[in-house]
């Protein structure tokens, strides 16, 4: 018998070696053909303006380093402060412009004092909102105390208006495209269904019905609060608990078939500080993250989708879990039809949703 288990053995391995190479020929050929892509697509042009600007982060790493470096691109003097500490670098420094991004979270208490403090001595100041709608009760106070108001959301911008703030503008975010991009990834990093992200209610009903099928895949789940699965023994082998750090998710999109995008529930009390039910219509921050990554994107729908890209050609979309089930085994099942999606949604990402394109329509809305 032991002749027959060890060329059992063999023959496994051989597959597996088969298998293997098979899939990192596959892999290499779309990251060839996605480095082609990014080389083609022209820089955005660069307007250097002497403008001293003080940017507040908000800890959000893969978006603060985008605007970084887009700002560091496009003013002549930027200075990072720190949310604590940003009255007393706006006082050393005189900035022409105080640009905080979100002003939650991490914010002190006397966040608002300070912002009036820096009015008060003829500094402008803008806010850029990143977590609309879902902390409106809190946005709704803070965005009062700023010249100028941005939010990613459209759904935001009239109720801004509608609570006394004179100039606001709908800005979308966008990818930082050095740190979203195709790269080389392990297999731990490769699966046919990735998704990203923390286990809130509405999520958890999509993943509740999908599970089973999800069961038989190859698939990566990262986040946090995924024990409120119903059916978490389903996928407990998938799930990676727990915060992801930004580089981490990259790798995840860079090895993923589809990658599924599942906005947050706007409604939820618990996962929300939203009492006036303000809707959800815009996408968010990893629609574009992940097409950065030259992944495919199969996504719920957003009001504002289809002027960002284009549906069923630069990215995949679902109405329901039974429809994402039906959209990934089609796509799984037909390689270079998903392929063709994630190459033109890298392009359109690269093209016009990068961190220095947005943060050039920033400073312009601004009159700089």
């Amino acid at each position: 018998m032991r002749p027959v288990k060890n060329r059992g053995a063999a023959t496994g391995r051989a597959a597996g070696l088969i298998d293997g190479k098979s899939q990192g020929l596959e892999h290499g050929y779309h990251l060839g053909r996605c480095e082609a892509i990014r080389a083609i697509v022209p820089p955005a042009p660069v307007t250097l303006r002497q403008l001293r600007v003080l940017y507040i982060p908000q800890g959000f790493p893969a978006i603060d380093q985008g605007v970084i470096k887009a700002l560091g691109s496009l003013v002549s003097v930027l200075v990072v402060g720190t949310p604590p500490e940003m009255l007393t670098a706006a006082s050393q420094m005189r900035p022409d412009l105080v640009l905080v991004l979100n002003g939650l979270h991490v914010f002190p208490e006397n966040h608002l004092q300070q912002i009036d403090t820096i009015r008060a001595m003829g500094i402008r100041t803008a806010i850029w909102f990143a977590d609309d709608p879902y902390f409106t009760d809190d946005t709704i106070r803070i965005a009062q105390h700023y010249d100028v108001v941005f939010t990613h959301e459209q759904s935001c911008v009239q109720l801004y208006k509608e609570h006394g703030c004179a100039q606001v503008a709908y800005l979308p975010l966008a990818a930082d495209t050095d740190l979203f991009r195709p790269q080389q990834v392990g297999h731990s990093y490769r699966s046919d269904v990735c998704f990203i992200g923390m286990a809130f209610w509405n999520r958890v009903a999509v993943f509740d019905r999908i599970a089973p099928y999800l069961s038989g895949k190859k698939v990566i789940i990262a986040g946090g609060l995924w024990n409120r699965l119903r059916d978490y023994k389903l996928l407990r082998h998938s799930i990676r608990e727990g915060w992801t750090p930004v580089e981490e998710t990259a790798k995840y999109y860079s090895g993923a078939k589809i990658v599924i995008n599942l906005h947050r529930g706007h409604l939820h009390e618990i996962d929300n500080r939203n009492s006036r039910a303000v809707p959800g219509q815009s996408i968010n921050p990893r629609t574009y993250e992940m097409a950065g990554c030259g992944s495919m994107q199969l996504t719920d729908i957003r009001d504002d989708l289809a002027r960002l890209y284009t549906p069923g050609q630069e990215i995949a979309v679902y109405r329901s879990p039974e429809e994402l089930m039906g959209q990934i085994e089609y796509y799984l099942r037909h390689e270079q039809e998903r392929r063709t999606i994630a190459y033109n949604g890298l392009r359109r990402t690269l093209q016009q949703h990068t961190y220095l394109r947005r943060v050039e329509h920033l400073l312009q809305l601004l009159g700089y």
